[in-house]
């Protein structure tokens, strides 16, 4: 291995803990925050995944307004601990996760279901990946991601209160995977059975128009 390789691991932990930290702010303006922390990483940190030679013109991401009405509270219903295969296309292969659970939560008028991911090749957290009806148009059309916990992507998405099934969880944190910058990445997306049949116009919209 050489040192160029050693220092690419070491850059990817500071990415995601400084991921992480922004997940963590507090107050009224933690979104803009959040977003104005998440731009200067993208344009900045070895690990973006904007191309190098994009970074220099990189503007920032594009999101949409804040709307309360995306967040939510949802009941999480127990998973059948089946087993779901997702194909990230590039040099991971397929990734295995368990059906940990279900989000079940109400948006426009419809109930809404997702299912919650587990990591079947580590201990390592809750993964919900989605796609809705903005796909393809305003959004990325593989969709995007709710939280994934194994990366610290949570904080300020999903509030928790032991011992209750009921949660929080907010869209307008909802961002794209890694492969919706560059073709260089490949990614798990969205499985059929967390396509929403509603528009969620919150979070991150898609990179380039």
């Amino acid at each position: 291995m050489t040192a160029a390789e050693t220092q690419a691991y070491l850059d990817l932990v500071d990415w995601r803990r400084r991921v992480g930290d922004l997940y963590r702010l507090s107050g009224p303006d933690a979104l803009e925050r959040f977003r104005r922390g998440r731009d200067e990483l993208f344009r900045s940190h070895p690990q973006s995944p904007i191309e190098p030679e994009e970074r220099d013109s990189f503007a920032g991401l594009r999101y949409y307004e804040h709307d309360a009405a995306y967040r939510v509270v949802a009941r999480v219903e127990a998973g059948d601990g089946s087993e779901l295969v997702i194909d990230t296309g590039g040099d991971d292969g397929a990734v295995r996760y368990r059906r940990a659970g279900a989000l079940v939560f109400t948006l426009g008028a419809r109930e809404c279901r997702l299912t919650v991911l587990s990591l079947v090749q580590y201990a390592g957290g809750l993964f919900v990946p989605f796609r809705d009806g903005t796909a393809g148009h305003e959004t990325y059309g593989g969709g995007r991601y709710l939280f994934d916990t194994a990366k610290d992507t949570d904080g300020l998405v999903l509030e928790i209160q032991a011992g209750s099934p009921e949660v929080v969880i907010d869209f307008n944190y909802a961002y794209n995977a890694s492969c919706a910058y560059s073709p260089r990445w490949a990614c798990p997306l969205a499985p059929p059975e967390n396509h929403l049949q509603v528009e969620v116009r919150a979070g991150e919209r898609v990179y380039k128009t």
